[in-house]
């Protein structure tokens, strides 16, 4: 039976927009082999990424061979912030203050450990046969997969603007479209259409035949 595989965009502690995306997921793939991988940035400006932290954890559990959850440029930044006090006052400033506060905590040293560990072992890549799976993208120097993870997790110029083939399909998130809709181009997707300023949480499916999307499912944040 074939897989179908669902990239979702950028969370940013939306955790109503997750339940009713993860519904709508449920709905599309009933009866079908499914994987999913999410694209990280699950904290920061929403009111609940403790909740989307919690959410995610909880559907790896159970399903540990089906979901790939990877790191963002945001949980980088709040593991920074405990684990050297650096870029504190950055993340802070970036949406931190209310992931904090989602934990009931307003210091970064009262973080929960088990949550920290989590997010200390995330990957910044998946592959699958046709496709790179990244948060914001690779330098478009070389084929495959850019060996720089912090590239992997900040990226935008030139990976934005340069119409590059890695020799496989990039999906990725980090540059939020005000649009409320996904940038699809001939060599990557990107998913994340501001679900956080008040847009779209995206959903984009994949099947083994093709590289790029072949279904788009959404859920306004403002619901």
């Amino acid at each position: 039976m074939e897989t179908l595989t669902y990239a979702v965009g950028d969370i940013h502690g939306c955790r109503d927009a997750l339940d009713r995306l993860l519904a709508a997921i449920g709905c599309h793939g009933a009866g079908r082999c499914r994987r999913l991988v999410f694209l990280g940035d699950y904290v920061d400006r929403g009111p609940d990424s403790a909740g989307v932290v919690s959410a995610l954890r909880d559907l790896q559990a159970r399903e540990p061979d089906a979901v790939t959850c990877l790191m963002g440029n945001h949980e980088a930044l709040m593991a920074e912030a405990y684990r050297t006090g650096l870029g504190t006052t950055t993340w802070l400033e970036n949406g931190g203050i209310a992931t904090l506060a989602s934990f009931g905590i307003d210091d970064p040293d009262a973080l929960p450990h088990d949550v920290l560990g989590w997010i200390a072992r995330l990957p910044t890549v998946h592959e699958d046969a046709r496709r790179y799976f990244v948060h914001a993208g690779f330098r478009p120097e070389r084929p495959g997969i850019d060996p720089d993870v912090r590239t992997r997790l900040w990226i935008r110029e030139p990976f934005l603007g340069t119409d590059f083939d890695f020799g496989k399909h990039v999906v990725h998130g980090h540059s939020p479209q005000k649009s409320g809709r996904p940038d699809l181009r001939r060599h990557r997707s990107n998913l994340d259409t501001a679900c956080v300023f008040g847009r779209t949480l995206t959903a984009a499916v994949f099947t083994d035949a093709e590289p790029a999307p072949v279904d788009i499912l959404q859920v306004d944040a403002r619901l």
